[in-house]
């Protein structure tokens, strides 16, 4: 059974048949670059109503059920920023360099006491017979003071979760699945979509 996902961001893609397939494993994950879509406009001020937006116009335009995400990284000092706007904090969307440096100027002389974080994730489901869900996940931990780690992708380098003394870029895709704002989002979601894929809930 196919099903599209949201995002033409391929690390993305990846991610999510990683963490679907011992789930679901005859679930074929493709991603909305298979498709010759306009990019959604994301004017929602929540990960789930952006989620949705892009979940909706697979759907609408493919006839396919469609899965996507919607996440961010969000900041106690800041207020919960960048939040909705992580991926484009520094005016260029998607440029995740100079999202990343800008995050750590803005937070440069703030103590360590104060660099809380968490990384929050909404994943929805929507099909063409109207059914549409919701689920959320989060990742605590510290907003590092510089990058460390080749691994993952957007803030994982500056972000060590809580009960690590690595950032999220250090660890193996594995391990980062497991403990994931991203993981723990679309594992809550994967039973819903076994029961529209009438597998049983």
């Amino acid at each position: 059974m196919r099903i599209v996902l949201g995002t033409r961001n391929e690390h993305k893609v990846a991610e999510l048949r990683n963490i679907l397939q011992p789930l679901l494993a005859d679930l074929d994950v493709i991603g909305a670059r298979e498709f010759d879509l306009p990019e959604p406009v994301e004017d929602e001020v929540t990960f789930a109503g952006n989620a949705l937006i892009k979940a909706r116009q697979i759907t609408r335009e493919t006839g396919l059920i469609a899965i996507a995400d919607d996440s961010g990284i969000c900041v106690d000092a800041m207020g919960g920023a960048p939040g909705v706007f992580s991926a484009r904090w520094s005016g260029k969307h998607g440029d995740d360099d100079a999202n990343l440096q800008l995050l750590l100027h803005q937070m440069g002389d703030v103590p360590d006491r104060y660099r809380g974080a968490e990384f929050r994730c909404a994943a929805a489901l929507v099909t063409p017979d109207g059914v549409e869900l919701v689920e959320e996940g989060v990742m605590r931990g510290t907003l590092m003071r510089e990058k460390q780690g080749a691994n993952g992708f957007g803030y994982d380098p500056i972000f060590m979760p809580e009960g690590l003394s690595v950032s999220s870029a250090e660890i193996s895709p594995a391990e980062k699945d497991a403990i994931s704002h991203r993981g723990k989002a679309f594992r809550a979601l994967a039973p819903h979509i076994a029961s529209v894929l009438g597998r049983g809930a």
